[in-house]
């Protein structure tokens, strides 16, 4: 039963022996070096490479799913990029434009 399993991932149109597997695999970096700056202060991050992160996530989520063969390493790793840019673009946000909110949040602690 595994066996097959396998068998059946290793021949899939998107399986492991074409582009269409490792091009998403490896665009986990980015989702993960993204998800790394979680801790990163909202100063340092920047809205250009969040937008760029959040749109190609959004866009690429979309086409993943009407493309023959479907892909769905290529949306998860996609759906992940636009949250994890969507967040950090809320965080940048919230700093520049609400900084208010947080000081008095932190006076309530």
């Amino acid at each position: 039963m595994a066996a097959s399993k396998l068998q059946a991932l290793w021949n899939h149109p998107a399986g492991p022996k074409t582009i269409h597997f490792w091009a998403p695999t490896f665009k986990w970096g980015i989702s993960i070096a993204n998800i790394a700056d979680f801790s990163k202060p909202p100063e340092k991050l920047s809205y250009p490479q969040q937008i760029a992160v959040a749109c190609t996530g959004l866009i690429w989520s979309r086409y993943s799913t009407v493309i023959t063969p479907k892909n769905w390493n290529l949306f998860s790793v996609n759906v992940a990029m636009a949250g994890t840019g969507l967040y950090q673009l809320s965080r940048k946000i919230r700093q520049d434009y609400f900084p208010d909110t947080e000081e008095a949040a932190a006076a309530k602690e």
